[in-house]
């Protein structure tokens, strides 16, 4: 496979991810690269301190002993474990820059999970965010080889078994060490990142420099931030979106800061900020508050606000078929156009109407300056798409996954079709194939997905055998989802081939669209379809109980709230646009807890667990569908 590699004015030609951060520091010297407002104390870093600490952190790690012997095919390895923070990128890039390779994983992820991945990645050191993630490890570590532990804090603690350091001895040793340098090019491995292993243990997958740079040189394809722009920071860093979105921001000379669930909202507001990243049931969350404001007014102005929102809606769906961008319609004769360009028209008045008494407040509330937000790591409900483009900010949607670094395609500023999950990053290829027989389907059909592109993994670390069932010969990477092209290049995931649902009569069911719209009710916080091998669906529910309580009851065993939720259910999959008889919820539960990640039935990036939640709620899911 050979093609041609999209550029990025200033890292077209740069062949580690060290040498971006070499770039920066020069370009962007004074602009504030790092914000953490939550921090004690807070936290203020321009480019240039953060470049310095990196070198320094790099320094230090050579200083303790790591080094890049001639010859090796795989680099030294040192893990971070650690959640979000500005040292976490000292580290990261320290640890890239010494010549190691870093093994990244969050600090709430299970101990037995994280010796897992010591272990199978040879990791020599490790470096924490703090004392209690080494209180919590220390049985754990001190049964594995390593040569140093680093702590991201600066708490002063011994160990007999290990020496341990902190972040600023680290740094102060690396100052009195010259920083050695390291050959590093494209194909080098740069980082093991390690899949949820949500069945069974995780797999390291390997993402070489090439991977990574990129990721930063294809983004630039669809955005080109300017330096000083600020961005909000709140999926986990050490997450493949988050990274790698990341990477490019700060390439482009943008300032992050650091947030959290707490404190979204809140910082929304008072930080401004131009871009943001996040995943479905963030922009969930918000919309929710946003609805809370809405029912909060009195009556009257309650009504104004839906026949706005009514109307406004009607006008985003005639602009879109008038510009060519509406998903069930992307080739509009010119008589559709025409009719589509004169009904929005006639709703823009109530629009703009709409927006001067509304929707101003609304973005008001986000900070008034965000010019897009990109959602990821999940299929966005319809609505939520509605209700944000009626209001005024921008949701890019984009496709990837870990193994492929993971951006392979996104909806562009200019070409923004909702719904769907946008075109190609500049040299990627896409196909859809017959999950069977891997024969190629015409476009517009669904099938399994399969890519190939410069951000396709290297491989699973030490696992030959899973890398060849994913890679083939000729470059493609089985995604393990399904979906179509659209003859104007955009993809359309309609589900996960793991995930689908098939009943007794043979019909396959992908639970994703049907959720995201039950999720549109404002009784349902969470759900999740369930029915393999049955008759019908069901559904696991939570449910909204700040709007039960305002509706009356909060008794989930009432017959009342029994038939609201029955009625719900079957008004909100009957009115899909695609709805077939076989999606129907035939029965459901409702559930007293929350899905969360402290219970362990959503991932970081907060997708369910579907396995997990299928085995602890097993006994309520057979009982369910008895006869």
């Amino acid at each position: 496979m050979s093609l041609a590699y999209p550029s990025h004015p200033l890292y077209s030609n740069v062949q580690s991810l060290p040498e971006v951060w070499s770039i920066a520091a020069k370009q962007f010297a004074n602009v504030l690269a790092v914000h953490d407002p939550h921090s004690s104390p807070e936290v203020k870093l321009t480019y240039a301190q953060l470049y310095d600490q990196m070198q320094a952190f790099a320094a230090g790690i050579q200083a303790l002993g790591v080094r890049v012997e001639d010859g090796d095919s795989v680099p030294p390895r040192i893990a971070l474990f650690s959640d979000n923070c500005p040292r976490w990128l000292v580290a990261d890039q320290g640890i890239m820059r010494s010549g190691a390779v870093d093994v990244v994983r969050g600090a709430q992820a299970d101990p037995v999970e994280l010796r897992y991945i010591l272990e199978h990645s040879g990791s020599v050191g490790v470096v924490l965010q703090d004392a209690e993630l080494l209180k919590k490890l220390r049985g754990i570590l001190s049964e594995v080889p390593l040569q140093f532990v680093i702590l991201l804090s600066d708490e002063a603690v011994t160990s007999e078994t290990y020496k341990v350091m902190t972040f600023s001895e680290v740094l102060e040793l690396g100052r009195s060490h010259s920083l050695q340098p390291v050959q590093q090019d494209r194909s080098t491995l740069a980082t093991l990142m390690y899949t949820s292993g949500t069945s069974g243990m995780p797999k390291g997958v390997m993402l070489s420099h090439g991977n990574l740079i990129y990721e930063i040189n294809g983004a630039y394809a669809v955005a080109q931030p300017e330096a000083g722009e600020r961005v909000l920071s709140i999926l986990p860093i050490w997450h493949s979106y988050e990274r790698s979105f990341e990477y490019f921001i700060f390439s482009n000379g943008c300032t992050q800061i650091y947030t959290n669930i707490r404190f979204v909202k809140k910082d929304l507001k008072e930080f401004q900020p131009h871009y943001m990243v996040g995943v479905p049931r963030l922009w969930e969350s918000i919309y929710e508050g946003i609805q809370k404001q809405f029912r909060d007014q009195p009556a009257r102005k309650q009504k104004l606000v839906k026949f706005f929102l009514e109307q406004s809606q009607k006008y985003i769906l005639a602009q879109r078929t008038a510009k060519s961008l509406n998903l069930d319609n992307l080739n509009p004769s010119a008589t559709e156009k025409l009719t589509a360009s004169v009904k929005a028209a006639l709703r823009f008045p109530l629009h703009l109407l709409g927006d001067r008494l509304v929707y101003q407040k609304v973005r008001a509330g986000t900070g008034g300056q965000i010019k897009f937000v990109v959602s990821g790591g999940g299929s966005i409900a319809d609505h939520l798409e509605d209700f944000f483009e009626i209001v005024g900010i921008n949701i890019l949607g984009g496709y990837g996954l870990t193994e492929t670094s993971p951006i392979t395609h996104a909806r562009r500023p200019w070409r923004n079709v909702r719904g769907a999950d946008g075109e190609p990053l500049p040299t990627t290829e896409t196909r859809i194939v017959d999950p069977e027989t891997r024969q190629d389907l015409a476009i517009g059909q669904k099938g399994l997905i399969l890519l190939r592109g410069h951000q396709i993994m290297q491989g699973y670390y030490k696992n030959p055998e899973a890398t060849a069932k994913a890679i083939d010969k000729d470059g493609w990477f089985d995604t393990g989802d399904l979906g179509m092209v659209t003859p104007h290049d955009d993809l359309i995931i309609t589900g996960r081939a793991k995930d689908t649902i098939v009943l007794t009569n043979g019909e396959n069911i992908e639970p994703q669209p049907i959720e995201d719209a039950c999720l549109r009710s404002v009784y349902i916080d969470q759900i999740m379809l369930v029915g393999q091998d049955q008759k019908v669906l069901g559904a696991l529910v939570v449910p909204n109980m700040e709007a039960l309580e305002q509706w009356g009851s909060t008794d989930l065993n009432s017959s009342s709230v029994q038939d609201l939720f029955r009625g719900e259910l079957a008004r909100l999959v009957k009115d899909r646009p695609a709805y077939r008889p076989d999606d129907r919820i035939g029965c459901f539960r409702l559930l007293s807890e929350p899905f969360s990640i402290e219970n362990g039935l959503l991932t970081q990036t907060l997708k369910i667990r579907r396995n997990v939640v299928m085995e602890r709620y097993q006994g309520m899911i057979d009982e369910m569908f008895l006869p």
